[in-house]
């Protein structure tokens, strides 16, 4: 999806830091983070949103959850705790449609969110 902002860096048309990638994933730090680690995990193809994940990608939500944890490892905040999450459409503040996962973690994360 060419005006899609992920799927472009995905291509590597815009750049970003990456933290880490798979065949199907990529996990890169959000340019405007909201705590000390914050990045993104998403897939390579894209997918609108979680409600856009069909039965035929199964696999890719296993692969999303690997990177995730990969991610976590990388980062060391398996020990402190960590927070992810994915918005999913305009009132959850879904900024760009394209399915992704923020992992949080860094400092204290409050309850409940937003």
């Amino acid at each position: 999806m060419p005006d899609c902002l992920f799927c472009r860096i995905v291509a590597r048309e815009i750049p970003a830091s990456i933290v880490c990638e798979t065949s199907t994933t990529l996990a890169f730090r959000d340019i405007h983070p909201q705590a000390p680690t914050h990045v993104l995990v998403i897939p390579k193809v894209h997918v609108q949103s979680l409600m856009f994940i069909d039965e035929t990608q199964d696999q890719l939500v296993v692969d999303l959850t690997r990177t995730i944890q990969d991610v976590v490892r990388k980062e060391n905040i398996q020990g402190t705790g960590f927070r992810v999450v994915a918005n999913n459409g305009k009132d959850a503040n879904q900024a760009v449609a394209h399915l992704h996962y923020h992992v949080l973690a860094g400092r204290k994360l409050g309850w409940p969110p937003g």
